[in-house]
């Protein structure tokens, strides 16, 4: 049995090898979104907490003006960064507030509310009060995914869409290409202007006659949840958590004294948004839009200048998928074409803009992008062999008899534990060689949390 030399680890068997440096990482159409050292440039490593603290949440709710911005500090490692802070509403930790749900020692009638519950604000949708939340680094598609990059994966995998498989998806009923369509089809009982059309997806924009050519850059619509995850599987990479969205779609205005409600500060007038922004324009939905940014519809995804982190249509343009959620409840955000400044008309397209929908809904303004994790070490830990679980070491052969090829894993890769004999067997009085021995292999241990949001 060979005896393989001990690793550079801790004694709970990690391996204390360094992080990778996320500043060799560099991954095409994709932005960091991170702590930063002085120079503005160069990533802070995983040596040091380098996620963002921000206030998040809505931004109709003006209670985030009482958090002070000592509450946005980032702790030395190793420190419980991964808490929120105290709500200004109540001065209570989730972790309070949670105790006290448990002990009754909450108002029946205020609580304890449904598991993933959330309040929101009747304006944006977006959640309210505002507290400080904390996201660990990760790298954002700079742009919603495109006709034109989802045509590839379609191609490559032979993927058919939700919306192919059941036959139909929503269209808004002013750009039904034949009036006699919403004489025929259903409407959504929640939102009586989409139309359920027979044949449309994602190639088929507003159904039969229509196509997706000449908007090869605009960004994919009548994609489920279960379809955008399907396209960051193929592509290496994850949907977003709503936190991770909005802490890059505030673009580094993470503090009290320089949120905004829009991407380009509080001003909500037309004129000025629709320099930024897809929304809908002036006149009655949904028959009227006056296009004062240009497009009824959906718009090339690097048409409107980016946010100062360098990402594109971060409000507006599509709804975009997010991770998490439950199934009857999948969480969007980001506004759409047919959301309004004010939440006159549908939504407010704030940068705290939030709605739920179905995970199997497919529409013609919900879309989505992709995040990716930067790299983290390889962690180990002993695995031990237990004979009622793992099986014998050595393979018995057709005659009953031991061979002597050990079992498949565990080929020299276990570990004689010596220093573990004499506290395994003080109740045994025999000789060294009638001890039983204990032998574990090193695995690598799996990462369960990509990001700290669930």
């Amino acid at each position: 049995m060979i005896n393989k030399p001990r690793l550079n680890m801790d004694e709970f068997g990690t391996d204390l090898d360094p992080h990778p440096d996320v500043n060799l990482e560099n991954f095409p159409g994709m932005i960091y979104v991170g702590r930063v050292h002085d120079d503005g440039e160069t990533h802070v490593g995983f040596e040091e907490d380098n996620g963002i603290k921000y206030i998040f949440g809505t931004g109709f709710d003006e209670t985030h003006k009482d958090i002070e911005e000592k509450d946005l500090k980032h702790e030395h490692i190793g420190a419980d960064v991964l808490h929120d802070v105290a709500d200004r509403a109540h001065g209570k930790t989730r972790e309070q507030v949670l105790k006290e749900m448990r002990h009754g020692t909450i108002d029946p009638k205020k609580g304890p509310k449904p598991f993933g519950h959330v309040d929101v604000h009747p304006l944006d949708g977006g959640v309210v009060p505002p507290k400080v939340v904390h996201v660990e680094s990760f790298f954002m598609d700079e742009a919603p995914v495109t006709n034109k990059e989802f045509g590839k994966f379609v191609r490559s995998e032979y993927y058919e869409t939700e919306a192919e498989h059941f036959g139909w998806s929503f269209v808004l009923s002013s750009f039904l290409p034949k009036p006699e369509i919403l004489e025929e089809s259903d409407v959504d009982p929640e939102a009586e202007h989409w139309v359920a059309v027979d044949g449309a997806y994602w190639r088929r924009p507003e159904g039969p006659g229509s196509t997706y050519k000449l908007r090869e850059n605009h960004p994919v619509a009548h994609v489920s949840h279960r379809d955008a995850l399907e396209y960051c599987k193929w592509a290496g990479k994850r949907l977003p958590g709503e936190r991770e969205y909005e802490a890059a779609a505030r673009g580094g205005h993470w503090g009290p004294k320089n949120r905004t409600l829009f991407i380009w500060g509080d001003n909500d007038t037309i004129e000025v948004a629709s320099k930024y922004v897809n929304i809908w324009g002036e006149g009655e939905f949904p028959v009227a839009n006056l296009a004062e940014d240009g497009w009824r519809g959906t718009s090339p995804v690097n048409h409107f200048p980016p946010n100062k982190l360098g990402f594109y249509d971060m409000t507006g343009n599509v709804w975009e998928w997010m991770r998490g959620g439950k199934h009857k409840s999948r969480i969007v955000r980001g506004a759409s074409y047919v959301d309004s400044l004010d939440g006159s008309v549908n939504h407010a397209a704030t940068l705290g803009a939030r709605a739920t929908l179905h995970g199997t809904t497919s529409t013609g303004n919900v879309g989505f992008r992709c995040v990716k994790s930067p790299k983290r070490r390889t962690e180990y830990h002993w695995v031990y062999h237990d004979e009622e679980i793992h099986g014998s070491l050595s393979i018995e052969d057709e005659f009953g008899k031991q061979n002597a090829v050990p079992q498949k894993g565990w080929e020299d890769m276990f570990w004689v534990e010596e220093e573990d004999l004499e506290n395994l067997n003080d109740d045994i009085e025999s000789n060294d060689d009638s001890r039983p021995k204990r032998k574990k292999r090193k695995v690598e241990k799996i990462r369960t949390r990509l990001s700290n949001e669930l």
